[in-house]
């Protein structure tokens, strides 16, 4: 019997610069094996360098990860389509052979004010939070 075809995920929010970045790097850590996982913004910004510390402070490295355009994936079918942003869920454009849409929106880390040390706290919130609603949506087997 061949190797059964792993199912996509697309993470969305507007800058892709943390939630959605956060999002693909513990999609890829839970299920990997299972999901080729993406992730895009509709007005890509660069990586926030908080995000990337938030994610290594639990052993996931997302160092390699680019902001992309969701422009770069307008050819290409996804079995989930997850925004993570209001913004991001109105503007996303239709896919082909489109997937199941997910939406729940987190607060945008990258706006937290305060010391480094408090906008960090905000990033190590959302993350968590991200990392929960992927356990019991994504990575829930019961579920897909």
């Amino acid at each position: 019997m061949g190797k059964q075809k792993k199912k996509r995920v697309l993470f969305l929010c507007t800058e892709n610069s943390a939630r959605s970045q956060m999002a693909e790097g513990l999609m890829r850590h839970l299920r990997g094996k299972e999901f080729e996982v993406f992730s895009a913004g509709t007005e890509p910004k660069g990586i926030h360098p908080l995000a990337r510390e938030a994610m290594k402070e639990i052993g996931i490295n997302i160092s390699d990860h680019w902001s992309k355009h969701l422009d770069e994936y307008g050819n290409t079918s996804f079995d989930y389509i997850v925004s993570l942003c209001d913004s991001a869920a109105t503007t996303c454009p239709v896919f082909p052979g489109e997937g199941q849409r997910i939406h729940r929106s987190f607060s945008d880390p990258a706006t937290a004010t305060g010391s480094e040390e408090e906008k960090l706290d905000m990033f190590r919130k959302v993350r968590d939070e991200i990392k929960q609603f992927l356990y019991h949506s994504l990575c829930n087997k019961k579920t897909i």
